[in-house]
């Protein structure tokens, strides 16, 4: 490579790197997987190293990450926040050990620190006199965005510490989505007709950076401490025992922290966290490994980027590269028209993966995604495959756009794209596909609970018209049920018991089943607990509505206009006829009254809405994430990162034998 040559891809790269540091930083909304982030900045780092005059001092490899936007203040750091160099193998983690050793001019082992390295959102928090007084993003690294206010609702952030904390202390952290409540929030997005997040990274780091303090405080964010930046008014001699101070002090730090005597064992701690990643409870993408020794540290000192005395040891990513062979078009159950990618299989976090999803036009638009493009799947534990980058490079010139159809490729009415939204939506209320996705929804278990009513089954009675919407469900016949493919006389009896069943079903899930958009199981509940009975709640107005405590004008908006529908009436009245309860039963105050329940892992003896249903009948209430006013935590098969948080609350946990003791059952 020439000198010009050099010149041309270093600016090159310098501009992509800045462009995803923008998009990763600022927007929390990445283009590509880290691991090609990684290739970028790598290759720019060796091109600088190879031709040292063409490095300036607005180098990204001189810098960390974007500038603060611009809808926050901004907080500057005493001490930089600086990034990891990264090793990807175990050669080059003992690279790091030997310049280590050069450096310091030493041959004895080096002690360190390994610590999970989290996918999160880095921030510090600025303590004085033991009192929270500002919080800000790592920002560019010298320059972060204040966010205190939305800090201070994470519960895991102490307000005041603990014990004697120094006259100043600012501590250093990664603020997390732990992955059981991330699928949860995207769930209750679905279900209120939001976009889900498309990994827990991602919902941390927009969660933190909301506008509004209130929309932080309602996502189940968590954080570890990891570090310190100025300290005044007490010393360390090593990082171990900073992290025991900052524990002492009510700051949370990873229990799977490990102090090591040297590389070999940080490197075995490496290999027994690779071995039970997919058990964490959180997403981690790797070990940090640290000189423990502060005067080690010191001396050691920074280069322009990132400190010598620590290194990034990564996980092998979760991505594959796979052709896509087709785009084709989900419609559902509010009408919005999904592109699904069809790709050649390709295992990808150790399962197969054959279809991914590319959201809506304008990301196929911004990737510049083509049918018969070679791309990078990504897929991270139960999260939906997507598709992350195009590799350009792969093409033939027989790749073809892809575009959103004018017309529904299920019913063939028209499509539309209201102005302030990305989706594409068929305009048919009565398209087969929405109505099939409505009675799955209506079905499904955090709603009716209806036992046996699978996909397989709602096509057979959608396209045999025996269904038209979900009212029709409770005048289906066993005569009728019984015709069907692979429907025995026994599983029509079956799904007539269920569907009996669920019409005890309290008010506030048959709202929620109704797929209302933005009503979802809490704001049904505050709904029903507000208006009674759902026959109130359709005569409301949006300025009734918006009068509710947590009920902003697009949900009122959305409730309105659902009960204008003459059509959506005609299926009320049908649910009224089969015997629904549309109205709150006023009850004196139970054996439960007064305490706060959350279940993890799976139930036996009844469905999680079952028992949930049941502690809200008995006076109690039912919560979806453990805090310190929760009373018991019910503990089921294969519990999750939930029964985790009760141990370092101190919340008692009991089992479901227990549980049934409890509410009489047992």
């Amino acid at each position: 490579m020439t000198k010009e040559e050099a010149r041309r891809r270093i600016e090159e790269l310098r501009e992509l790197i800045r462009y995803h540091n923008y998009r990763y930083y600022v927007l929390d909304s990445p283009e590509i997987s880290d691991a090609e982030y990684d290739r970028l900045f790598r290759e720019l780092q060796e091109l600088e190293e190879k031709f040292p005059e063409f490095v300036t001092p607005d180098s990204p490899t001189q810098r960390v990450g974007a500038q603060p936007a611009e809808e926050f203040g901004t907080v500057p750091h005493t001490i930089p926040m600086l990034s990891l160099d990264n090793a990807m193998d175990e050669e080059e983690v003992r690279e790091f050990d030997e310049r280590v050793k050069r450096f310091l001019g030493t041959d004895e082992d080096i002690e360190y620190v390994a610590e999970p390295k989290l996918d999160g959102l880095g921030v510090e928090l600025v303590y004085e006199r033991g009192r929270l007084v500002v919080g800000s993003t790592r920002g560019d690294g010298f320059v972060g965005e204040d966010v205190t206010q939305n800090l201070r609702t994470i519960r895991a952030v102490p307000l005041v510490l603990l014990g004697d904390p120094p006259e100043r202390l600012e501590v250093r952290g990664e603020v997390i989505m732990h992955i059981e409540d991330f699928r949860e929030l995207n769930r209750r997005r679905a279900e209120e007709g939001e976009p889900p997040f498309a990994n827990p990274r991602n919902a941390a780091a927009g969660s933190v950076r909301q506008l509004d303090p209130r929309i932080t405080a309602s996502r189940p964010l968590d954080i570890f401490f990891y570090g310190v930046g100025q300290v005044v008014g007490r010393e360390f001699s090593t990082h171990w025992e900073v992290l025991q101070a900052l524990r002492s002090w009510g700051l949370r730090t990873n229990p799977l922290n490990r102090l090591c005597r040297n590389v070999d064992e940080a490197v075995d701690y490496y290999r027994e966290l690779l071995k039970i990643r997919e058990e964490l409870p959180y997403e981690a993408d790797g070990v940090v490994i640290k000189v423990n020794r502060l005067d080690l540290q010191r001396r050691l000192g920074e280069k322009a980027r990132s400190p010598r005395w620590a290194i990034a040891y990564k996980f092998p990513p979760r991505q594959a590269t796979t052709v896509i062979k087709d785009i084709v078009v989900q419609v559902g159950r509010t009408g919005v028209l999904t592109p699904v990618a069809i790709m050649e299989p390709v295992h990808v976090g150790g399962v197969e993966v054959k279809r991914a999803t590319l959201h809506n036009q304008d990301e196929i638009d911004k990737k510049d995604v083509r049918i018969g493009d070679t791309v990078i799947v990504q897929r991270a534990g139960d999260v939906i495959p997507e598709v992350v980058a195009v590799v350009k490079e792969r093409r033939t010139g027989k790749e073809r756009p892809f575009r959103m159809p004018e017309r529904c490729p299920v019913c063939g009415a028209k499509v539309v794209r209201l102005p302030d939204e990305a989706a594409h939506r068929c305009t048919n209320s009565a398209c087969p596909a929405q109505v099939k996705e409505r009675i799955r929804y209506f079905a499904s278990k955090n709603a009716m609970d209806i036992e046996g009513l699978g996909v397989k089954l709602v096509a057979q009675l959608v396209d045999r018209g025996l269904v038209k919407d979900v009212g029709d469900l409770y005048f289906l016949t066993k005569e009728q049920l019984a015709s069907l493919d692979r429907m025995a006389e026994k599983s029509a009896e079956n799904l007539l018991e269920a569907l009996e069943r669920s019409k005890e079903r309290e008010p506030a899930r048959v709202l929620c089943a109704l797929g209302i958009r933005h009503v979802g199981e809490h704001v049904a509940r505050v709904l029903m607990d507000h208006f009674g009975s759902i026959d109130r709640l359709a005569e409301a107005s949006a300025d009734e509505l918006e009068s509710v405590p947590g009920i902003g004008p697009e949900v009122a908006g959305s409730v309105v206009d659902f009960f204008s529908h003459e059509e959506n009436m005609r299926v009320l009245e049908k649910l009224k006829r089969a015997g629904l309860k549309f109205e709150v039963e006023k009850e004196a105050a139970g054996p439960l009254s007064g305490k706060k329940f959350v279940f993890t892992g799976t139930l036996s003896s009844m469905t999680r809405s079952e028992a949930e249903e049941l502690i809200r009948k008995l006076g109690g209430e039912a919560s979806s994430s453990v805090s310190r006013r929760t009373d018991y935590v019910v503990v089921g098969e294969n519990p999750g990162s939930k029964l985790e948080r009760a141990r370092q609350l101190g919340v008692k946990t009991i089992t479901e034998e227990e549980f049934l003791r409890m509410v009489g059952k047992g």
